[in-house]
């Protein structure tokens, strides 16, 4: 019966009902990405936006693009700031259309013009955002665009600076999106217009309210009908709510419906991340947005709850999605791969630092059940004026409405790193709080700490508390990380807490057996360290379950063209894996061992392939069962893994290469890694 029921409702909100009155045939939403037939100069160039300049000498290019993908990771004075200008034609669809522009990110400062007059002008360089150039866009008719992006450093716009490269240019998707004039609004700073909010759930039923803001863009009041559908994984109807609303001309109401979804599946993380969707439609118009039905909560005793049950957070830090000849202006399939990395490490969460990441980013982290913690770009320092003030708030309600529905993300993130505890970084983060409080009170907030006071009032704005500690790197002993963590609980025990980064930074072209701990700012990095370092920081973290969460420093080894370190300048080496995304180095081994459910062999310092000394120890990264070693086809014995380590001392080498080979059965399949060590006769 209840099958039957929720057919008929569904025939009748597809137009088997009486229309509403005053409603008009409505036109589908479309969306176009605006990739090719560009034309860039870099520089600022006067009269740029008039629709007649000549931009014939100006350089061809397609997007996303930036302008400083090699000057902004070599470390040299190559990293230009500057003013980057766009231009292209599009052509607007006949007929009564609403027509917007949207850009998915463009760094920092952006000035767009269409037929010569300003459409608006956005600032922040992360997020996404809309102009509504209807009116500076006639139907049928052909219009130039100017697109103006100025990457140089604002004290009134943040992030102020960071210890990463700012890539300037349209770095992400631009794209042209036609509404009927009756429509789902999409001038809410950026966001979708709907948004689901899950007010109960229980083994027997979710209730939701979902929120849609009605536009009517015409020049009378009309009454529009308002249909929501609750679709499960499969795509089948599960909830469905109707009802009309009477919006004037110009004007937007948000209109929240009641739905109840009957013995609901979880979203479970990685273990399970199931996904309904909630589609709102609005006259003609509809938007589609992901819905996850789960609860987060987290005790300062036992960590992290997902749905109830202890959920420890394991994971990566990550920067913005980037390649070393595109900076980060890269495509879906490079976004898709590093997700794809990420997954295979076995991490179960993402902390996006320190900005708003890609609408692609949110998506992959619902789908693969990564739980995500997000942030504004409050980074280092504030500027003490109301225009910073009011800009680090718009880019807090642009975080919450473009990301609100998205299952995967359960933390949204004050800032990072405050280098100064003055009154005005203080109240800047108390108003951001505020802002995260008010748009969205279901969720938790947290702050990365650092570099002051544990206790330090910048540490208390927030529900939770992440502290970057780099034991073993920038502070002595790895293992300390523990000590610090005791201390802090003992001395603070309703304090939650978590590691938000810890690291070491590692070159795959640089080795040292049995490592002395390097110079962090020096030019030696031996991979061989941060293994160490992760080996120990992790068997610290894993033994207090008083973290809710621990992540790495970082996924990736990323720009950051104030450095100057490693084996090369302008990079941050402490990824798990090269920026390249073509080696995964020991320590990446070490988690996934640690992480993943699949069965895991890794040699450690494969890559040290030339050894002076006689003997060398040969440490294997694994599951549990037993692994078994053999040098030049001589069997050296079988270890069990003490915690997914084995190691075999002071194994011979004999002049010349020599092969050494591991071997373990795990789950039924037979694991074989082989490296071959030459040492010179």
């Amino acid at each position: 019966m209840r099958r039957l029921v929720l057919a008929l409702i569904t025939l009748l909100l597809c137009g088997f009902g009486v229309p509403a009155a005053g409603a008009a045939p409505g036109h589908a939403r479309t969306e176009t990405v605006l990739a090719a037939g560009w034309k860039f100069h870099l520089g600022d160039v006067p009269g740029a936006a008039d629709p007649d300049f000549d931009d014939s000498a100006w350089t061809p290019v397609s997007l996303p693009h930036t302008w400083n993908a090699a000057g902004g990771s070599d470390g040299g004075g190559d990293y230009r700031r500057d003013v980057g200008w766009y231009r292209t034609r599009l052509t607007v669809p006949a007929g009564d259309r609403r027509v917007f522009l949207q850009f998915d990110g463009a760094n920092l400062v952006t000035d767009v013009y269409v037929g010569g007059k300003r459409a608006g002008r956005h600032e922040g360089g992360y997020s996404g955002f809309r102009f509504d150039i209807t009116g500076l866009a006639p139907a049928g008719r052909t219009v130039s665009v100017a697109v103006a992006v100025d990457n140089r450093k604002n004290a009134e716009v943040a992030p102020l600076d960071g210890d990463f490269t700012l890539f300037g240019g349209l770095y992400r998707d631009v794209k042209l999106i036609v509404t009927d004039p009756v429509h789902v609004d999409a001038l809410d700073y950026g966001g979708p217009g709907v948004f689901a909010r899950q007010k109960a759930l229980t083994a027997a039923a979710a209730d939701l309210d979902v929120t849609t803001r009605v536009t009517n863009d015409t020049p009378s009041t009309r009454r529009i009908p308002v249909r929501t559908v609750v679709r499960d994984a499969g795509g089948r109807v599960v909830a469905v709510s109707a009802t009309v609303v009477t919006v004037g001309p110009g004007r937007t109401v948000p209109v929240t419906s009641a739905l109840r979804v009957v013995r609901p599946h979880r979203w479970n993380g990685v273990r399970d991340p199931y996904l309904y969707s909630v589609t709102a439609a609005v006259g003609g118009d509809a938007v589609t947005v992901p819905l996850g039905l789960r609860t987060f909560a987290a005790d300062p005793d036992r960590g992290f709850f997902l749905n109830g049950v202890p959920y420890p957070l394991h994971g990566v830090n990550t920067q913005l999605p980037s390649r070393p000849d595109r900076g980060a202006a890269v495509s879906g399939a490079d976004i898709d791969a590093d997700y794809a990395l990420i997954a295979e490490l076995g991490a179960n969460a993402v902390r996006m630092a320190h900005y708003q990441h890609s609408p692609r980013e949110y998506e992959l982290a619902d789908r693969l059940g990564l739980v995500v913690w997000t942030e504004v770009p409050l980074v280092g320092f504030v500027t003490d004026s109301p225009a910073f003030r009011a800009n680090s708030l718009v880019q807090a309600r642009e975080l919450v409405r473009q990301n609100y529905n998205h299952p995967s993300v359960a933390l949204w993130g004050l800032g990072n790193e405050q280098y100064v505890s003055n009154p005005a970084a203080n109240a800047v983060l108390a108003a951001v709080q505020d802002v995260f409080r008010a748009d969205d009170p279901d969720r938790l907030t947290t702050y990365a700490h650092c570099c002051l006071s544990d206790a330090d009032p910048l540490a208390g704005h927030a529900d939770l508390t992440g502290y970057n500690r780099y034991y073993g790197w920038y502070l002595p002993g790895a293992a300390n990380l523990g000590k610090w963590a005791d201390d802090l609980h003992r001395a603070d025990p309703g304090r939650r807490i978590s590691v938000s980064e810890y690291g070491a930074g590692a070159s795959v072209r640089q080795h040292e057996q049995r490592p002395v701990p390097p110079v962090p700012g020096g030019k030696w990095h031996p991979e061989e360290y941060q293994a160490e370092v992760a080996e120990a920081s992790w068997q610290v973290i894993e033994a207090r379950p008083y973290l809710w969460g621990s992540f790495v420093w970082v996924m990736f080894d990323f720009a950051s063209d104030g450095r100057n370190e490693g084996d090369r300048p302008g990079i941050n080496d402490k990824g798990l894996v090269t920026d390249d995304r073509v080696t995964r180095k020991d320590a990446f081994y070490w988690y996934q061992a640690n992480w993943s459910p699949r069965p895991v062999l890794h040699i450690t310092s494969a890559r040290d392939t030339v050894r002076t000394t006689e003997t060398t120890d040969v440490k294997v990264y694994a599951g549990t069962t037993p692994v078994s070693l053999s040098v030049n086809g001589v069997p050296l014995g079988t270890r069990v893994p003490s915690g997914h380590i084995a190691v075999w001392s002071d194994v011979a080498l004999r002049p010349g290469p020599n092969v050494v080979r591991a071997t373990s059965v795990q789950d039924g399949r037979v694991l074989t890694d082989t490296v071959t060590w030459t040492r010179p006769s």
